[in-house]
């Protein structure tokens, strides 16, 4: 079983939306039985609390369902848990790293990465209200990192 975690600040809006965008391809390919998906918060502001309704919207929109979604937090057993740990900005990379897997970060790679614009940051679209392009750029990293793992599966 390959096991994935999206990282963002609050997993209310890009972490989560990447889990359901993942789960969603990765169901489609019939991969379901090989590969988990998860996502957590660097921060503690969020903890428990569902989907932003505007994220949550744009992922029905799709037809992508999040309900039974509750924030979570980042904890340093995920390192060990989790074979790619994918942040949405370097921010998160560096929190990770520092602050909760002891300076390891072989694992932790950006979403971006695995996109046509590797090393790029989805911008947090409770600030910038781009929900839109958000979906976008996570679906572009989450099929090119589906694309990654299926040469493993198979």
């Amino acid at each position: 079983m390959v096991k994935i975690l999206f990282v963002c600040w609050g997993n209310i809006c890009r972490s989560p939306m990447a889990e359901y965008i993942m789960k969603d391809l990765v169901r489609k390919e019939g991969l379901s039985d090989r590969i988990y998906v998860e996502s957590a918060a660097t921060s503690t502001e969020e903890i428990g609390n569902p989907v932003y309704p505007p994220a949550r919207d744009e992922l029905k929109r799709h037809g992508i369902d999040c309900k039974g979604h509750h924030a979570r937090q980042v904890r340093p057993s995920d390192y060990d848990n989790f074979d790619y740990i994918i942040a949405m900005e370097d921010i998160h990379y560096r929190i990770m790293r520092d602050r909760f897997f002891g300076g390891r970060a072989d694992k932790i790679t950006l979403c971006m990465d695995y996109s046509s614009r590797p090393g790029s940051q989805i911008d947090d679209p409770w600030y910038t209200r781009d929900f839109v392009t958000a979906y976008k750029q996570i679906e572009e990293g989450c099929r090119g990192l589906l694309e990654e793992i299926k040469k493993i599966c198979n």
